[in-house]
């Protein structure tokens, strides 16, 4: 029997050619014109090229499969993308609309859980359309807090979770308060009525198509998010709200207010971020990324403060201080070694979204 196309490229080395040439070609991101040109920005943008090959090739080859989906961390302290939240778990599986599947496991005590399917573009023109969402707010839960959730395209009773016909993907979003007291969600997917018991052996066109689809999701997020970061530099170290129907255009939670732009302190400089009104809501939080839009090491360092961990002001209001050396005050967050950056403030479940103001001012001044 002849070969196919596919496993012509395969033996003849093409394929692999072609991978490494497009992910050879993604590197051009990195080095764009407006970027930061410096050793330390570039190193961290081929680590960041490298930490999404890592994700896509998960992504795109091992857990592709719509037939036996997988519930997967596709973004943790390791691998980062679109000013990922320090306190978020993301979780994510493949689905095909064809079919009806089962998510099922238990609640936790984990202070948001949010589950959407989605029509993930990033490997192909930086989008990600929301098709459906439920929260735990909407859910029903049993009282030993087990769950069941049904998705498909054609509405269940219970707890549903709408696909449309381009639907591809689940994303699961945890946030967590203070995640030292707080459980995790535990859940998983499962395709209902299967009939295959496990799945196919490899086959030349799913490594070309995981392949492929691994380095344009390098290229395509690379590219969006690089893009974002520079249109962030007319408002340096201001705090304009973002365009919400861009933001869920590209990932994000319906239930979120976003604040994005970018920062640049020198090394005497401090910036005070204060919120005079907190609204009501489910959390908030603020976190430092950098150019890359990756947030900071927060394994190592304090990047990051929400609802829970903040302290406040007497009259409860919120101050941060984002500098580079600890200025012996409350709310500190780290620049982890960097200079500027980008950075995000969310109103998670709020019931409206006031301002934020920002100021530099030098470390002296401030202490």
């Amino acid at each position: 029997m002849p070969m196919s196309d596919a496993e012509q490229r395969v033996v003849d080395g093409t394929l692999w050619d072609e991978f490494c040439d497009a992910l050879k070609d993604a590197g051009k991101i990195v080095r764009s014109e407006k970027a930061p040109q410096d050793p330390f920005n570039q190193a961290e943008g081929y680590r960041y090229l490298a930490r999404l090959l890592r994700g896509g090739l998960e992504g795109f080859l091992e857990f592709r499969d719509p037939l036996f989906p997988q519930l997967r961390c596709g973004a943790h302290e390791t691998i980062k993308l679109g000013a990922d939240n320090p306190d978020n778990r993301y979780e994510s599986a493949t689905v095909n609309p064809d079919y009806d599947y089962r998510i099922v496991g238990h609640r936790g005590t984990v202070d948001y859980l949010g589950i959407s399917t989605i029509i993930n573009r990033y490997a192909s023109g930086g989008t990600m359309h929301v098709t459906g969402h439920i929260d735990a707010r909407q859910m029903e839960i049993a009282e030993d807090g087990s769950l069941e959730i049904i998705v498909s395209r054609t509405r269940q009773p219970g707890n549903w979770l709408p696909m449309e016909e381009d639907t591809n993907s689940i994303t699961v979003r945890q946030t967590f308060q203070d995640r030292s007291g707080e459980q995790a969600a535990e859940l998983r997917i499962e395709r209902i009525d299967a009939r295959e018991s496990r799945p196919a052996p490899l086959t030349a066109e799913t490594l070309q198509k995981g392949l492929m689809g691994a380095v344009m999701f390098v290229q395509g997020s690379a590219g969006l998010f690089e893009q974002w970061a520079e249109s962030f530099l007319p408002h340096v170290n201001e705090r304009p709200p973002a365009d919400p129907a861009y933001c869920q255009s590209i990932g994000g939670d319906p239930n979120i207010y976003y604040f994005h732009s970018a920062w640049r302190l020198a090394e005497d400089e401090v910036l005070v971020i204060e919120a005079p009104e907190i609204p009501e809501c489910q959390t908030w939080n603020f976190q430092l990324d950098n150019w890359w839009m990756e947030s900071l090491a927060y394994r190592h360092h304090t990047i990051h403060v929400n609802k829970h961990t903040a302290h406040y002001e007497a009259d409860g209001s919120v101050r941060l201080v984002v500098s580079h050396s600890d200025p012996g005050l409350p709310n500190w967050i780290e620049t982890a070694g960097h200079d500027m950056g980008t950075m995000c403030w969310r109103w998670i479940g709020a019931d409206r979204h006031p301002p934020v103001a920002t100021r530099v001012m030098k470390l002296a001044e401030l202490q």
